[in-house]
């Protein structure tokens, strides 16, 4: 299995830096907190709105940045 740990590290990051545990901001998100561990954890990729609820949990607005080089798909 993929390991998948950007968001999920920013996640815990953010959290930590909060003081807030996993049972909090998963009541706060109302995201499961067996999904929480896994997204932290980087066995699962979170979907855009999951991702959404987890940021306004933690009082943050979601930016995504997404680049595209068409010379490097050549």
């Amino acid at each position: 299995m993929a390991e998948h740990t950007g968001f999920g590290n920013i996640l815990r990051s953010a959290r930590k830096a909060q003081g807030i545990s996993q049972e909090k901001l998963s009541i706060r998100s109302g995201i499961d907190k067996s999904n929480l561990v896994e997204i932290e954890g980087g066995k699962i990729n979170p979907t855009y709105r999951t991702m959404k609820l987890l940021a306004a949990g933690l009082g943050a607005n979601l930016k995504i940045d997404f680049e595209f080089d068409p010379e490097q798909n050549k």
